[in-house]
């Protein structure tokens, strides 16, 4: 069976009889997650969220279109550590506006970049194409998806390679994840008062944190967690779809008449 909400799945023949309404394009990172991560994490959980997100959005609403995952992120600040691979966001963004450019040639207008990454910010760029070209841009960052709900899957706060992503891998690729090996997760702070109250803000190098990448702990992680917080978000992730997919674009769209 092919799978025909897959881009790289399905074909010409089925697309010609197809009329998509949403495209979906997930965006990663390549950057090391503590020392017990894959340096692959963001990819590979971002890729997951979006196709399952998708076939489930597919068995109610067969106009829903998976992009390949762009793999690579604004990681500047992790470069400290080997591995990592870093692109600026203007060649980011330069991608992004190509591949819409794309999907608009094709009739489809509603675009919903899949964020995997909190060093990506698309912000500015999706203000801009809506401006530049008769799109629609929807931005998900998938991680803060269940976040009213953290607290019930989860015992502390994860902020990079901590109890949650640590979870999320236990139940999508256990055996990357290394025994033994990860850091506490323990972090510098910000030593001014407006930086650690959040109304200053500033980027971190993450170098500076400590010697293993991480901020969080992981040592209460569990394959159970991760799967009860992998569908709680693709399940969301898929209704929203089908909601988009579903609503006809007219002149006051995406708002109300």
């Amino acid at each position: 069976m092919i799978d025909e909400w897959d881009l790289t799945a399905t074909n010409l023949y089925r697309m010609s009889k197809r009329s998509y309404e949403v495209a979906v394009l997930p965006t990663c990172a390549i950057e090391t997650h503590n020392r017990h991560l894959p340096i692959g994490q963001d990819f590979r959980h971002t890729t997951h969220v979006a196709r399952e997100s998708c076939r489930r959005a597919w068995e109610t609403c067969e106009s829903v279109l998976c992009l390949p995952a762009i793999p690579y992120g604004v990681d500047c600040n992790l470069l400290a550590y080997p591995g990592t691979i870093h692109v600026s966001q203007a060649t980011l963004d330069t991608m992004l506006r190509e591949i819409i450019v794309s999907l608009h040639k094709h009739g489809i207008r509603k675009i919903v970049i899949l964020n995997g990454h909190g060093g990506n910010n698309f912000d500015a760029f999706i203000r801009q194409v809506q401006y530049d070209l008769d799109v629609h841009v929807f931005l998900c960052d998938w991680w803060k998806v269940g976040h009213d709900r953290y607290d019930e899957i989860f015992d502390a706060p994860d902020d990079h390679a901590g109890e949650m992503e640590t979870s999320i891998a236990l139940e999508l690729y256990p055996q990357l994840v290394e025994p033994g090996v990860a850091g506490d997760g323990q972090a510098r702070r910000f030593r001014l008062e407006a930086l650690r109250k959040g109304w200053v803000r500033t980027s971190r190098d993450f170098g500076k944190l400590n010697d293993h990448c991480a901020v969080g702990d992981s040592s209460a992680a569990s394959a159970e967690k991760g799967r009860a917080y992998l569908d709680l978000v693709c399940e969301r992730i898929a209704k929203f779809l089908v909601e988009l997919a579903s609503t006809p674009v007219d002149e006051h769209f995406p708002l109300s008449p």
